[in-house]
């Protein structure tokens, strides 16, 4: 499950980028941004930052998919991609290229409704190596005894 997890956080870290960077491609967005401009924002040390800090969050998810214990796990990965789904929304409000943001954010937000449905799926409990997994666990109780 850990794995599942980081390699769709990572499928969504990629969509994610590649949608800001083909964007770069639009009439107009590289003048706008010699110009100082992003998103009718100045740029700023403070935008960039916080552009990184939301940025941080998803691209946390793949180490922290792979390193949390299971509980802790579940509950960050329904947590997260819960608040990612509007945001990954957000981007689209107001955009004249509705097809183009439209798509990548529906990808995005079938990668994260993956996410939200592997985390919630996530068994409670899994099975240890000492634990027989087989139906008659007597047999087994008694065979481990003798």
């Amino acid at each position: 499950m850990q794995a599942k997890l980081a390699a769709a956080w990572t499928s969504f870290m990629f969509l994610y980028a590649y949608v800001d960077i083909i964007a770069f491609f639009k009439p107009g967005v590289v003048d706008d941004i010699l110009a100082g401009v992003v998103f009718e924002f100045d740029i700023s040390q403070t935008l960039l930052t916080t552009f990184l800090a939301l940025m941080t969050i998803p691209i946390l998810m793949v180490v922290l998919s792979m390193t949390l214990p299971a509980r802790a796990n579940r509950i960050t990965n329904l947590i997260v991609a819960s608040v990612q789904i509007p945001y990954a929304a957000f981007n689209v409000v107001g955009e004249s290229w509705t097809y183009f943001y439209g798509f990548g954010v529906a990808l995005e937000v079938i990668i994260l409704v993956f996410i939200l449905r592997s985390a919630w799926t996530w068994p409670r409990t899994a099975p240890s190596a000492t634990t027989p997994t087989s139906p008659d666990r007597e047999a087994v109780r008694a065979q481990q005894q003798a």
